[in-house]
């Protein structure tokens, strides 16, 4: 009996029971789910902290590129403050000038003439000051890239709130000489498009609607034997200037337009009456007088006489009180065609321009 109690009191504190290797494991268990849990998160803050470093790169790239247009916009701004003060310093030249002349006008004859002229100097100095502090305050309405500065033709009045530009695309403007239109007119659309002559009417559009302000509204209009508008869907209607896309898509179509037939600037002048709002100024991009009528001649030539006459007649239906500014390119045999197109700019109030080759 006594035996048999010493025997189970010793398996009863044993130290390598089953419940002592029970918790070995489960301790065990624990330090590998915590080394697995440590090692997890260590990789994603690594990950974390590559992408700070590359978002930090980003932002320091986009600082530097910020700078160098900073340093660019001030260069502007102080070119455009030296243009100011040299407009100021001629200002306050011609009124040094109005007042020692001031003195000298008592012995002369007419000083109130001179001296309204002086002060019409004066003021046109002012006019230019005022456009140089305004300048660079808005974008134009289209970029137009070329060689020189363009901006010399004063003569045209490139404002207005509903400009109309009416586009001669007839045969005449693949060429400067009869001889080399008769020659282009039968060769492939391609090379009719790539005319020298009509790509430069291209380009004077696109130079054009380049100077619109942006609050301004406009229409195209090309004309051969008819006249129709540039975007055939718009006819009839004003287009907003400051539409960048709708400009595009109307420069792409003339360029896709192909000079043919003849020309009746009677059904272009008719145009100016197919508007609820009549337009306040219209340009005329042409390069002679006209070849037919309201409808096509009996006769396959035209006189100068009979050319002048229809112009006459096309002058007839124009929109009276509109100013037309006509931009005309050289054509062989066409002496009358200046003499005309001058007397109709000036009487509507417009401008007449004959551009050097190489504008725009």
């Amino acid at each position: 009996m006594v035996n048999t109690r010493l025997g189970r009191e010793r398996r009863h504190v044993s130290t390598f029971s089953l419940s002592f290797l029970d918790i070995m494991a489960c301790g065990f268990g624990a330090v590998t789910l915590l080394f697995l849990i440590l090692k997890h998160d260590a990789s994603t803050a690594l990950d974390s902290d590559s992408t700070m470093n590359a978002e930090a790169r980003w932002l320091t790239e986009d600082i530097r590129i910020g700078q160098l247009e900073l340093v660019e916009l001030r260069n502007s701004l102080d070119s455009m403050g030296n243009r100011i003060l040299d407009a100021r310093g001629q200002s306050e030249r011609a009124l040094d000038d109005l007042n020692q002349r001031k003195l000298e006008l008592n012995a002369q004859v007419d000083p109130e003439e001179q001296v309204a002229l002086l002060r019409k100097q004066v003021e046109e100095l002012k006019n230019e000051t005022a456009l140089l502090q305004d300048a660079g305050s808005g974008d134009n309405t289209r970029k137009f890239l070329g060689d020189g500065d363009r901006q010399y033709l004063t003569g045209l009045k490139l404002g207005g709130r509903r400009v109309l530009i009416l586009v001669d695309s007839s045969a005449s403007m693949l060429a400067n000489k009869i001889v080399n239109v008769i020659r282009r007119r039968n060769m492939a659309d391609s090379i009719k498009r790539k005319s020298a002559k009509w790509q430069r009417a291209v380009r004077t559009v696109e130079w054009l609607v380049a100077q619109l302000p942006d609050d301004s509204r406009y229409q195209i209009y090309t004309f051969n034997t008819k006249a129709s508008a540039l975007l055939p869907n718009t006819a009839g209607q004003w287009l907003d200037a400051s539409d960048a896309a709708t400009l595009d898509e109307g420069i792409e179509q003339l360029q896709r337009t192909i000079p043919e037939n003849g020309t009746s600037l009677y059904h272009a002048f008719q145009t100016t009456n197919q508007f609820s709002l009549r337009p306040d100024n219209v340009f005329v991009i042409t390069d002679g007088l006209p070849t037919q009528g309201q409808s096509a001649p009996k006769k396959s030539t035209v006189s100068s006489q009979a050319r002048s006459s229809l112009f006459n007649e096309a002058v007839k239906v124009l929109a009276k009180g509109v100013p037309v500014n006509v931009i005309l390119f050289p054509m062989e045999g066409d002496a009358a065609a200046a003499a005309l197109f001058w007397t109709l700019a000036v009487n509507s109030r417009g401008a007449f321009l004959s551009p050097a080759r190489d504008w725009p």
